[in-house]
């Protein structure tokens, strides 16, 4: 997702519609807005298309054990995402009124996957998601969610994202096959220097073949790319070409029927307590990291599409904003309760603004089809896990484009950027990028002179975040654990 410069307003009037109009019109608000129903629709279906990969590769990261060494099952998580996604985006769409749809946010699943999980169960760590998603909602109902967005610098909001995704990239590669744990080294190329195994060679297709037609600008490429790769997976798997063992969640066979009621067995687990063991400190970053990753990007996304839209003005006042931002916030809290982790718009909506969709319906429609998606999850596990690994690797691409907007020969700036993109990746922690960069740039500027334009905001984290890093010998000096 990329950031935008406006700073959204309180909102913006909304224009009234005719007398006379169907309800559905005055209640979406769809004349006014240049819109018709077609064109919603259309839109609707335009973004479920553009970001119906999520269904493959949320439960895809979401597929590893947690402390106790027990896992979410695939049939469930692709439930929950499903379910997740479809609630999110339908509040969004009756309440809200924009164009916006919301699934799992990839950084947040990241992170309850990287961070959380290996520290707690997944219950305790979808405990932590729903208060993320508290926190957030909190933010945005007292306006503090403007201010700290205004607080941290621009290029650190980028390196965030490019982080991310370099972060999101690697997972993609690992889990494909393609890198592995070196012998000699700390990585390889497969597990001996070189590839092995037909599904890492399809993956590598597939990743090229999705690269190909996001370069002709075909709509939908990931989602094409994906049921192209699994299609092909299938075809070799039925022609006995490939061993069944060499694939790493499993041959692309349908077991069973297509069509089955949905598996709702992780649904409302979650727990609160029991993190003893981790700690208070640990428990509070994880939440700050958790508003980290969900954060930067929601408000930005909204203010950008909503421009496209047309739906904001030249001060970037749109309807609706409050509204949208408290629902962003509320789809941490949904997620987290569904079992799918942190629910962010997703800025594929834009796909359906290009196709002509200005008002709430659209999303109605996308949440629509996400609901549909519920009853065909014996479908969606198909797919095997190294070509939906092919998308994790074009979305880190696609994270990477914000490297675009820094300004590279200011020192001041490239350095605190290029510390949080590679430590996000090298040491498998978001939390630990986003701690170097904020630390480097407020070390950076003081060495400059310029203390007075860092901030009390950025000031107060970075005696956080050094905290973090020296908690070990913190506590050693302390005499605790």
């Amino acid at each position: 997702m990329t950031q935008q410069s406006l700073q959204p307003k309180a909102h913006a009037e909304e224009p009234r519609v005719p007398a006379g109009r169907p309800w559905i019109d005055r209640y979406f608000q769809i004349s006014p807005r240049g819109s018709s129903v077609a064109r919603e629709v259309r839109g609707g279906v335009t973004t479920f298309m553009a970001m119906a990969y999520i269904l493959l590769l949320n439960p895809l990261i979401l597929s590893g054990k947690d402390a106790a060494g027990n896992t979410l099952g695939q049939q469930a998580l692709i439930t929950a995402t499903a379910f997740a996604a479809a609630l999110s985006t339908l509040l969004m769409g009756f309440f809200g009124k924009v164009p916006l749809a919301l699934a799992a946010g990839l950084s947040v699943s990241g992170v309850l996957a990287s961070q959380v999980a290996p520290q707690m169960t997944w219950p305790q760590a979808m405990g932590m998601c729903v208060m993320y998603g508290v926190v957030i909602m909190l933010l945005v109902v007292t306006g503090l969610r403007e201010m700290i967005m205004n607080a941290i610098p621009l290029a650190l909001k980028h390196a965030i994202t490019m982080g991310i995704g370099l972060f999101v990239a690697l997972i993609g590669f690992y889990k494909a096959g393609f890198v592995h744990q070196g012998k000699a080294t700390p990585v390889s190329l497969g597990p001996t220097g070189e590839l092995a195994g037909w599904p890492v060679l399809l993956f590598a297709v597939t990743l090229l073949a999705i690269f190909m037609l996001q370069a002709r600008g075909v709509p939908g490429a990931i989602l094409l790319g994906i049921v192209g790769g699994t299609v092909l997976a299938v075809v070799l798997n039925a022609l006995d070409v490939i061993d069944p063992r060499q694939w790493a969640s499993g041959a692309p066979e349908l077991h069973g029927q297509a069509v089955s009621m949905p598996d709702f067995s992780i649904f409302g687990d979650v727990e609160f307590g029991g993190w003893g063991e981790v700690g208070a400190m640990t428990v509070g970053m994880i939440v700050f990291t958790l508003v980290l990753a969900g954060f930067f990007d929601a408000m930005a996304t909204i203010i950008g599409v909503g421009t496209e839209a047309k739906l904001a003005d030249e001060q970037g006042r749109m309807p609706g904003l409050s509204k949208a931002l408290f629902i962003d916030g509320a789809g941490g809290a949904i997620g987290g309760v569904a079992g799918a982790s942190g629910q962010t718009v997703f800025v594929e909506s834009a796909t359906g603004v290009g196709e002509g969709a200005r008002t709430g319906l659209s999303s109605v429609v996308t949440g629509l089809f996400f609901a549909a998606c519920l009853f065909f999850t014996p479908l969606t596990a198909v797919v095997p896990g190294e070509v939906a690994a092919a998308a994790l690797v074009v979305i880190g691409a696609m994270m990477m484009m914000n490297a675009r907007h820094v300004d590279w020969a200011d020192r001041a700036t490239a350095i605190p950027v290029f510390l949080t993109v590679v430590i996000m990746p090298f040491t498998y922690s978001i939390t630990a990028g986003v701690a170097a960069g904020v630390i480097s740039y407020v070390a950076i500027k003081s060495a400059q002179g310029k203390a007075r334009e860092i901030g009390a905001f950025m000031w107060g984290l970075t005696v956080i975040f050094l905290v973090y890093f020296a908690l070990d010998p913190i506590e050693s000096w302390l005499g605790v654990h």
